[in-house]
C-alpha cells in the first residue's frame, strides 16, 4: 500500500487570517487524501492554550478593515478554526502537533495544550516525522 503524500504546515503566526489559511489549507489537503500535519509553534501554541483559537483578530495594519471583514465572516457563516480542524479529522488524516520547546518558550502548561492536540513533540521528532513531505508551508 502506497503511503499518503505528506502535507506539512508549520503554524507560527496566530492572528485569525493566518489561522484561517492554516485551517482551510489543512482541511482541503486532508479531503484530497494527503497526510496532513499542522505543527503549532510559538503564538499558535499560546492562543490554543488560552482557549482563543477561534478569536477573530487581525494584524494592526488591517485594523481599518477588521470590522467589515468580521461582519462578512459572520454573514457568510464561515466556520470557526476549531470546527475546520475537527472537520479535517473527519474527512481524512489530519494531526495537530505542538512543539514542546514552544510550550516552554511561551510559558504554557502542557496540560492546557495536550488536550487540544494529537501530540506534543520535540523538534528532532518533528523534523524526522515531516521529512520527505510533498508540501511544506510556514505560515
Amino acid at each position: 500500500m502506497q503511503a499518503q503524500p505528506k502535507f506539512v504546515i508549520f503554524a507560527h503566526h496566530a492572528t485569525y487570517d493566518t489561522l484561517h489559511q492554516v485551517a482551510t489549507l489543512g482541511l482541503t489537503a486532508a479531503a484530497m487524501g494527503k497526510d496532513v500535519m499542522v505543527i503549532l509553534l510559538f503564538w499558535t501554541i499560546k492562543k490554543l492554550a488560552e482557549g482563543k483559537i477561534d478569536q477573530v483578530d487581525f494584524p494592526p495594519e488591517y485594523a481599518a478593515s477588521a470590522d467589515e471583514v468580521t461582519r462578512l465572516l459572520k454573514e457568510k457563516k464561515v466556520p470557526k478554526i476549531s470546527e475546520m480542524f475537527q472537520d479535517a479529522k473527519q474527512v481524512g488524516k489530519f494531526r495537530l502537533i505542538a512543539c514542546s520547546a514552544g510550550l516552554e518558550y511561551m510559558g504554557v502548561d502542557s496540560a492546557d495544550v495536550a488536550k487540544n492536540v494529537d501530540e506534543v513533540m520535540g523538534l528532532p521528532a518533528i523534523i524526522s516525522l515531516t521529512a520527505g513531505a510533498e508540501t511544506t508551508l510556514f505560515i
